[in-house]
């Protein structure tokens, strides 16, 4: 039996994606334990798993909910997400990256206390920042990619977090000169840190490394980027990650397609956006519509035919969807192509931009401006999602494939390879560890 620690960032999608690997690993016999932001405090030892809490910032004044820091951060940079994805950059993109590198400073010590105490045979690692904790000393580690593949860069791959599409180049250069100039210092900066605390030096322009060992990302082929050169074997593609579900759901009554309307723990959070949508939608009584509501569910007003809940099992509910509306965050994107729901894409931040480009490009769904669209136009992208049969068909075939090799079962079995000592693939560079 190993002892897997898993250290996920302090957000929902993350800790799930790591929770549903964390559960076929504990039914395989082995410890898992969860390194959690402090917040988080009890969510995974519900399901039945041990944890360890980590502080990535001073004490708060008050107790917190689960992922607070990120709501409080997101609703104070909201605005920005209205301006163009070469403008997020330094509005939000660079922001967001410092401040996460701050909770791995801040984390440092408590990360290495807790490893210390543990002695996993391998940590596994779903964060877009490097924490050195994990790697110093050699230590076998795993990193998750759960964000859109375009954080793996190359040449033929869009700029990251740009949104922009893979056969118009346009204004790739530009994006690029100016993250180079507001991510470049960042990322200097976060290198020296992680080289003084005994960890492997960063590549140029990344806030984390590539781990020697294995490195897992989640995105179904059909959605998937053609590359210049295949990835390295030490990177596998799981396609989806789907956790069990353990909270039950039952649809609403009715016999019309069901639409499943999510911006996630933090879109949600923008009450006018979410009634204009739930507004947009109340025409289409012969829909069983239901919306997850947020942190904000009390402000929110529900016509009589539409339902919603603050919180909702997102794939029991998935399993039953016909249609999906969504801020393309990248578990809800896998899971709706898991269960073959086209997505109506809205994107506000980060990797939400390249999924609502790659679904709409790759024509699994359609893409509209998240603020400038009419109320019609959100009509009648979710008719012609319904209405056509073709895509359906398409998205059924790939539910039943995805489905029947679970990634969750493939991750897994990768890092049991890892835990007994064994790279994943073959290291092209000296930094390959012995085993």
């Amino acid at each position: 039996m190993a002892t897997i620690a898993f250290f996920p960032e302090g957000a929902y999608g993350p800790t799930n994606n790591c929770a549903g690997i964390g559960a076929v690993l504990q039914a395989r016999g082995h410890r898992v334990v969860f390194i959690l932001e402090e917040s988080f405090a009890g969510t995974l030892e519900a399901r039945g798993f041990e944890e360890r809490l980590v502080a990535l910032a001073p004490p708060p004044e008050r107790e917190q909910e689960p992922g607070q820091f990120w709501k409080d951060f997101i609703r104070d940079t909201a605005s920005v997400f209205r301006r163009p994805t070469l403008e997020q950059l330094g509005q939000f993109i660079a922001p967001t990256f410092q401040a996460l590198a701050d909770g791995a400073h801040h984390a440092d010590d408590q990360l290495r206390a807790i490893l210390d105490d543990l002695h996993p045979d391998v940590v596994v690692e779903d964060n877009v920042v490097a924490f050195p904790a994990l790697a110093a000393g050699g230590r076998r580690w795993v990193r998750i990619v759960s964000c859109n593949p375009a954080e793996v860069k190359d040449e033929l791959v869009p700029p990251v977090f740009s949104g922009y599409p893979t056969d118009d180049r346009g204004a790739w250069d530009a994006y690029w000169e100016e993250y180079r100039r507001v991510i470049g210092p960042l990322s200097r900066e976060h290198d020296e840190f992680c080289r003084a605390r005994g960890a492997p030096p960063l590549p140029e322009l990344e806030m984390i490394g590539v781990s020697p060992w294995l490195n897992l990302y989640v995105y179904p082929r059909e959605l998937d980027y053609e590359r210049s050169a295949p990835l390295p074997g030490y990177w596998v593609g799981l396609e989806s990650c789907v956790r069990d579900e353990q909270d039950s759901w039952v649809p609403p009554v009715g016999d019309g397609p069901l639409v499943y309307l999510s911006l996630g723990s933090l879109g949600s959070a923008d009450v006018e956006l979410m009634q204009r949508l739930i507004d947009s939608l109340a025409p289409l009584e012969n829909l069983r519509t239901v919306v997850s509501l947020g942190p904000q569910h009390e402000l929110l007003r529900l016509p009589d035919h539409i339902t919603g809940a603050e919180y909702l099992p997102q794939t029991a509910v998935l399993a039953h969807a016909d249609a999906v509306i969504t801020h393309g965050g990248n578990n809800t994107v896998t899971e709706s192509m898991h269960f073959g729901c086209p997505m109506v894409v809205l994107s506000l931040f980060w990797d939400q931009h390249d999924n609502a480009q790659r679904v709409q490009e790759r024509g699994f769904g359609v893409r509209l401006d998240t603020y400038g669209h009419e109320p019609e136009q959100l009509v009648d992208a979710v008719r012609r999602l319904l209405g056509r049969a073709s895509l359906q068909d398409r998205l059924r075939a790939i539910s039943a494939r995805l489905q029947e090799t679970p990634g969750t079962v493939g991750a897994a079995e990768a890092i049991e390879r890892v835990a007994s000592g064994i790279v994943v693939g073959a290291m092209a560079s000296s930094s390959q560890p012995t085993v």
